[in-house]
């Protein structure tokens, strides 16, 4: 189940107003968690989050606390690299952004540490919205941390997470050179 629309009030996506009127914090943690218990009902596994994706992982988090039954069946995923900078205002101001990309180390290593404290299940972490243009797929800091997270050796007391990419156009290059990246003789991506 993807979390974009549910987490956060101002999302491009057809009917957002008509599925979730109401726009304050409550009312939205609300409805997502009525969504991700007909999910659940349904037999849905995995929930993806991001970091931009304003209280994705929070809701997410809630309802996983408060469902240990079915906690222990789901999956959850999210995304660093992008930094969501619109403060649960639907608007934005002219030439501001809702969202803006940091592909860094800092970002990374800051995001992960946000990440795993609200979903320390997280099973999946992907690099956002990832482009050749970005540099990150270059980015031996990047590169070899996302490898550590892989082997479970980035932060102690947390075990392997898998690392991933979501791509933004054009994909074929980006997830050709994704697949060829190998770290400490093992891909880091497509196992």
């Amino acid at each position: 189940l993807g979390m974009a629309s549910l987490g956060r009030p101002g999302y491009i996506n057809l009917g957002h107003d008509g599925d979730l009127p109401a726009k304050s914090v409550e009312a939205m943690r609300e409805r997502a968690v009525e969504v991700m218990n007909a999910a659940a009902a349904r037999g849905i596994t995995y929930f993806d989050c991001a970091r931009s994706y304003g209280e994705s992982e929070e809701f997410t988090a809630c309802w996983l606390f408060s469902r240990a039954e079915a906690a222990a069946k789901t999956n959850v995923g999210s995304k660093w690299g992008y930094e969501y900078t619109a403060g649960w205002r639907v608007q934005v101001s002219d030439g501001e952004a809702h969202e803006v990309k940091k592909h860094t180390i800092a970002q990374l290593r800051r995001q992960l540490g946000e990440s795993l404290s609200l979903l320390p299940n997280l099973c999946l972490y992907q690099i956002h919205s990832a482009t050749i243009e970005s540099g990150v797929l270059e980015n031996d800091e990047v590169l070899d941390a996302l490898a550590a997270l892989r082997d479970g050796k980035l932060i102690p007391g947390t075990g392997p997470i898998v690392p991933g990419l979501s791509v933004s156009h054009p994909q074929v290059p980006t997830i050709e050179k994704a697949i060829g990246l190998e770290r400490t003789g093992a891909r880091l991506f497509g196992e």
